[in-house]
């Protein structure tokens, strides 16, 4: 059925949303005000203010559908990532996956998160007109477990390794209990460049273990795999749910990792790893 909107208001509606867009993606300028973050209701003023064309929501979600646009999340692009010294990370990777795959070496992922004891709120079924109350004690931003993720990549296994904070000793001490899961044979471990991951201390340890650091370039969480394992973790342990001690939320961050650990070939799909940049989104960074 045609569009209730002319063509010319159309395309005044695609033109702004895009010239929005394209600005977001942009370098952030000082003192320059950002350009509207086109709602529904904001596009319908736009129509009624410009061209004097009452309507409503709908008829403008009609013809944003026919322009090809669609309602998403916006993803963050960290801008102060070198695409350089990316696309040379990315260079060094190849040869490593490819070593890895032939069981010439065992390569490991390793990142840190703070998992709060408070519940994470996401979507779920509800009933309809109700709203969906998800119950919490307060605990608090202190009560929290850091945890240790390591991605096997040669096993399609995790581990998922509580301490009570991040910082160089407890980083040592999983660098020994790394090894100690293999004893034998060259392993290579790739972080990023958190202040107790370039520690002395920390790097003296992993040279007496005879472990291969590789570091990520700086801004770049996007060539991490463990980070789908937090949201995988918080999907599934504090979503919607309020662990009332740490010794709980230990608990089933354990029992997720049990579970998990059954499908080898699930953990390798959704930590899928990066081997390739998008030129199109190197482009948009503009580190100094």
């Amino acid at each position: 059925r045609p569009s209730p909107l002319c063509p010319e208001i159309q395309a005044a509606l695609g033109a702004e949303i895009c010239a929005a867009q394209h600005a977001a993606a942009g370098p952030p300028v000082a003192g320059a005000d950002p350009k509207p973050r086109w709602t529904l209701w904001r596009l319908v003023s736009l129509v009624r203010a410009r061209f004097a064309r009452p309507c409503c929501r709908e008829t403008v979600r009609a013809a944003l559908h026919r322009l090809g646009l669609s309602w998403k999340k916006a993803k963050k692009l960290l801008g102060r990532a070198d695409p350089a010294r990316r696309e040379a990370f990315i260079a060094r990777l190849r040869p490593v996956l490819a070593a890895a795959q032939r069981d010439r070496h065992h390569l490991v992922y390793l990142d840190e998160a703070h998992i709060h004891q408070d519940a994470d709120l996401g979507y779920g079924w509800g009933v309809r007109g109700e709203r969906c109350h998800v119950a919490s004690s307060s605990p608090g931003l202190a009560a929290k477990v850091s945890f240790y993720g390591l991605y096997l990549y040669n096993e399609g296994q995790v581990r998922l390794w509580p301490y009570p904070r991040a910082n160089g000793e407890h980083t040592t001490d999983v660098l020994r209990r790394l090894r100690a899961e293999f004893p034998d044979g060259k392993l290579v471990l790739i972080w990023d460049g958190a202040p107790y991951h370039r520690a002395k201390a920390v790097q003296a340890a992993a040279a007496v273990l005879g472990i291969e650091l590789a570091p990520l370039p700086g801004y770049s969480p996007d060539l991490m795999p463990v980070e789908a394992l937090w949201r995988w973790l918080r999907e599934d342990v504090t979503y919607h749910h309020c662990h009332p001690t740490a010794e709980d939320l230990t608990r089933r961050v354990a029992a997720f990792q049990a579970r998990i650990n059954q499908d080898p070939c699930t953990i390798a799909d959704r930590l899928w790893v990066k081997h390739h940049l998008d030129q199109s989104e190197e482009k948009l960074r503009f580190p100094k």
